[in-house]
């Protein structure tokens, strides 16, 4: 009998743009279920009082574990090339 367990859910990538122009990366599988979690302050502790938040950057990525991977990836970029992602001048 298959479970839910196996069934495979995608992933997506997005950014968060703070209130003071901070860029915070995560990944989620409802990225709008997750922002309005960000803005309820539950969560990140990183972006609590940081409003308002908006989301810059969404990108469906796949798995789970692509989806770590490349949240990992984003988030050692410094601040001036995760701009160019948002912007679409570079890609993943």
């Amino acid at each position: 009998m298959p479970t839910n367990a196996s069934k495979e859910v995608d992933w997506f990538l997005y950014m968060i743009r703070c209130g003071n122009g901070d860029l915070y990366t995560g990944i989620s599988t409802d990225v709008n279920r997750r922002l309005k979690e960000h803005t309820r302050n539950k969560g990140a502790q990183r972006l609590k009082g940081k409003g308002p938040l908006e989301l810059v950057y969404k990108k469906l990525i796949g798995s789970h574990s692509q989806a770590l991977r490349v949240e990992y990836k984003i988030k050692k970029f410094k601040k001036e090339k995760k701009e160019k992602l948002i912007k679409g001048e570079i890609k993943l």
